[in-house]
């Protein structure tokens, strides 16, 4: 009866007796009628819908990607990639576990260039290290890991092709086929036309740094393979410049992906759409369904104790029902003007840059310490000194 409700509880009472009248009329109380009569319970709520994770909801119409160095996490997560940047870098750089790792990778590099030049050293130090970290990555992931080009190369197209080629050699040297990498380069008008010339040699480009339409609509014409739109950064120059708050399915950030992603679809471009730099879930929740997300180990664990409803907000079937207008490929100067009428996209684009090679520098600043800690006895020098 419990789970009845009243009117169900009271057809199923059995029928109480008429009290014994006595002589003088009175009633008299039969055993019966003075026990206890049965409690009449409420029909109980039904209980909330319990879902799962948020993190295990997301992984049906999205692949998630951990955008960190730090193995933990990965193995914690789970997630089908992983990327990395020079922030991610120095991070790992200065964690006690990467010790060995970028150790090994220096005195590599000394054997490899005895005798070389500090500032040489440095240069291939740096690729060494930020390619043994890749490495390591790719036995805990079973797809892409996003290594960066030097983004002090940013401007420079030939200097972008040849770092780019120098990457995916180091990474065949160590068994590694260049189809699991994906090169990363921002998405200056020099980087996507170095991104255009490494597509057509079989070596797959994330076009990261990217703030505008006219940035996606660029790459996506040179036939990246991937391009990563900083949701958080737009978000956090809207506030700074506007002086307010925005729900997340109002964030300018939110909706730059959502054009990027919408227009990639309807015009039937494979540039996969990886929205990055999150500052909040709610910001990754309004992007279900994208192609790709690629999310800091703080947010993917938010998510992971998350039991919420994730719904897809964003699907090819629905893009091609939009009417969207289909834009011209952009020539140099149609490009330029454009990003130079966007002053969010300006600013962040090239706040993006300097950040990372700040950070690429004082990686150097790290690798130059440990150079002149490491002593490396080569075979003709242990022949000397015996």
């Amino acid at each position: 009866a419990e789970y009845m409700g009243i009117q169900q509880v009271q057809r199923k009472m059995p029928k109480r007796k008429q009290p014994e009248r006595n002589a003088k009329g009175k009633g008299k109380k039969s055993p019966k009628a003075e026990e206890k009569e049965p409690e009449i319970i409420p029909q109980k709520k039904a209980k909330e819908e319990e879902y799962p994770p948020a993190l295990d909801e997301l992984k049906k119409m999205t692949i998630v990607v951990a955008d960190t160095g730090d193995f933990n996490s990965i193995e914690k997560y789970k997630p089908d990639d992983a990327t990395t940047n020079p922030t991610l870098i120095l991070q790992a750089a200065k964690l006690p576990q990467y010790e060995s790792l970028i150790s090994d990778a220096i005195k590599n590099v000394k054997t490899k260039f005895p005798g070389a030049e500090e500032k040489k050293l440095l240069e291939e130090s740096y690729d060494e290290i930020v390619v043994s970290i890749g490495g390591e990555i790719l036995k805990k992931v079973p797809g892409y890991v996003s290594t960066e080009v030097d983004a002090r190369l940013s401007f420079d197209t030939s200097a972008t092709l040849e770092r780019a080629r120098k990457l995916i050699k180091l990474y065949e040297e160590k068994g590694i086929k260049k189809e699991r990498i994906l090169v990363k380069i921002a998405a200056t008008w020099e980087g996507i036309k170095a991104a255009e010339v490494l597509q057509k040699e079989g070596i797959n480009c994330n076009m990261t740094l990217i703030f505008s339409f006219w940035q996606a609509l660029a790459c996506a014409d040179a036939g990246a393979t991937l391009i990563s739109p900083f949701v958080g950064r737009i978000l956090d120059w809207y506030k700074k410049a506007e002086g307010k708050d925005y729900k997340p399915a109002e964030e300018p950030g939110v909706l730059s992906v959502s054009q990027i992603y919408n227009y990639y679809k309807k015009y039937g471009y494979k540039t996969i759409v990886m929205g990055a730099s999150f500052r909040n879930s709610g910001e990754i929740i309004e992007l279900a369904g994208c192609d790709r997300l690629t999310i800091s180990p703080q947010l993917l664990d938010e998510l992971s104790k998350m039991n919420k409803k994730v719904e897809k907000k964003l699907s090819a079937e629905e893009a091609m029902k939009l009417a969207i207008v289909k834009e011209n490929a952009l020539t140099e100067k149609a490009f330029r003007w454009l990003m130079n009428e966007d002053a969010m996209a300006t600013e962040k684009l090239s706040e993006g840059i300097r950040k990372f090679g700040k950070d690429t520098d004082e990686c150097e600043k790290l690798i130059k310490a440990k150079l002149s800690a490491i002593q490396l006895w080569l075979p003709s020098q242990i022949t000397q000194n015996n």
